[in-house]
């Protein structure tokens, strides 16, 4: 009996011990830090700096890559999502019978091919704020950021390069009604990736926030 006890006693420390180092070989990530505030106040908080373009390169932002191994990249994943109409799924990501809306002009689509994936705040306007000191590793995480659906959409493809990498002072959609949900998505994704703003990107945004009602912009963090 003392035998059975012995080894019962043996096994129940073996199993706390190994409970303990899985503890700390896999430690619980930690929850991501979020932020909410009105419009008009998240733009107020907008950190302000100098744009430096030098250096960039749009090969130092890595896309797009198949993060799930689907077999569908980063720009078919969008469409997917994005469809107003479900297409169908084929070898190699092909889709067909899809039905997609450009919220930029007003347009529909059913050809993939005509539309492009916009990074919401151009990977150019991201390097001249910030991403120029990220890893390469945070640059293609900003390249396909499937974590917030606001960072990047199916827009028409001609619409798409009209914008390049312009921020709301340069550019805005020629659909004027939809022009407070561009510029709330761009703060929330500027806001998201701790990206900063040049002074008259700045004014331009306070002035159109004015004309605007003050949602709630709330995103979490990515970096």
């Amino acid at each position: 009996m003392s035998k059975l006890l012995t080894r019962a006693t043996l096994l129940l420390a073996a199993l706390v011990a190994a409970s303990t180092l899985s503890a700390f070989a896999y430690p619980a990530p930690a929850q991501a830090a979020s932020y909410s505030a009105p419009l008009r106040t998240a733009v107020a908080g907008l950190p302000v700096a100098t744009e430096i373009r030098t250096g960039y390169d749009r090969d130092l932002f890595q896309h797009w890559i198949d993060a799930d191994g689907d077999g569908c990249n980063t720009r078919y994943e969008i469409l997917i999502a994005e469809a107003t109409t479900a297409p169908s799924v084929g070898s190699g990501c092909t889709l067909s019978g899809g039905r997609w809306f450009s919220y930029y002009d007003g347009a529909y689509w059913t050809l993939p091919a005509d539309l492009d994936i916009d990074h919401f705040v151009p990977l150019a306007e991201s390097w001249d704020s910030g991403s120029r000191n990220w890893t390469s590793t945070q640059r293609r995480a900003f390249a396909n950021d499937l974590g917030d659906s606001r960072s990047l959409i199916a827009v028409t493809d001609d619409v798409n390069q009209a914008k390049g990498d312009k921020d709301p002072r340069e550019w805005l959609p020629s659909v004027t009604s939809v022009r407070c949900r561009y510029i709330t998505e761009w703060v929330a994704v500027k806001i998201r990736w701790r990206l900063t703003v040049d002074s008259a990107e700045k004014s331009t945004l306070t002035s159109l926030a004015a004309g605007c009602s003050n949602v709630t912009v709330s995103v979490t963090y990515a970096i």
